[in-house]
């Protein structure tokens, strides 16, 4: 029985990480200098996985860092692999928006999106497309392992939606240039939408 192993990883910083600026989609934000730099830092003190095929979220900050991680291969971007879409609170600090009547409520997981937002279980969804075009992906060309470079809070819902051992998604965050390792068993995956946690980068 074929079993894939995939490779989940945060992108590495950007200024908005560093102001605490609730960051999505609506803005491609590039790696910052020291975020950068952080990245070479870390491909020379680990060994990341050697891997078949490289993708990437399609915002700068992943592509990026896609290519300094692993800078001899082609990137395959996801579009579904994006970041959430914080709508009204795009840009801000969780300070500037601590009297917005529904931040506290979408924060605290009692409101499912912010306004104007995307919706978690729209998110979730998009996420597990993703992650079903790269097994398609993977099956068709016959590869065993692959990389995939993507946002820290997308790998936190990926995982609490589909990994095993079950855990909250604050449980599966992961640091820049970080993440962890999953396999995927093609027949299991197709029927229950599992996936298996077996390491962490």
């Amino acid at each position: 029985m074929q079993t894939l192993k995939i490779h989940l990883i945060r992108h590495g910083a950007t200024d908005a990480n560093k102001l605490g600026l609730y960051i999505g989609c609506k803005t491609d934000m590039p790696l910052s200098p020291e975020g950068l730099n952080e990245l070479i830092e870390m491909r020379r003190d680990i060994d990341y996985p050697e891997i078949d095929r490289l993708y990437s979220s399609p915002m700068l900050r992943a592509k990026q860092s896609a290519s300094v991680l692993y800078p001899n291969m082609p990137i395959y971007p996801v579009e579904n692999l994006k970041e959430y879409d914080f709508g009204d609170f795009e840009g801000k600090t969780a300070q500037e928006l601590e009297l917005h009547p529904d931040f506290i409520p979408w924060a605290s997981g009692k409101l499912s999106a912010t306004p104007n937002g995307e919706d978690n279980k729209d998110f979730v969804k998009r996420l597990c497309v993703g992650l079903q075009q790269i097994v398609l992906d993977m099956l068709e060309d016959n590869l065993e392992t692959s990389a995939v470079i993507m946002h820290g809070g997308a790998i936190m819902m990926l995982l609490a939606a589909c990994g095993v051992p079950q855990a909250k998604p604050v449980e599966w965050n992961a640091d820049c240039g970080q993440g962890y390792s999953i396999l995927v068993t093609p027949s299991l995956y197709h029927k229950t939408g599992v996936v298996e946690v077996v390491g962490i980068i």
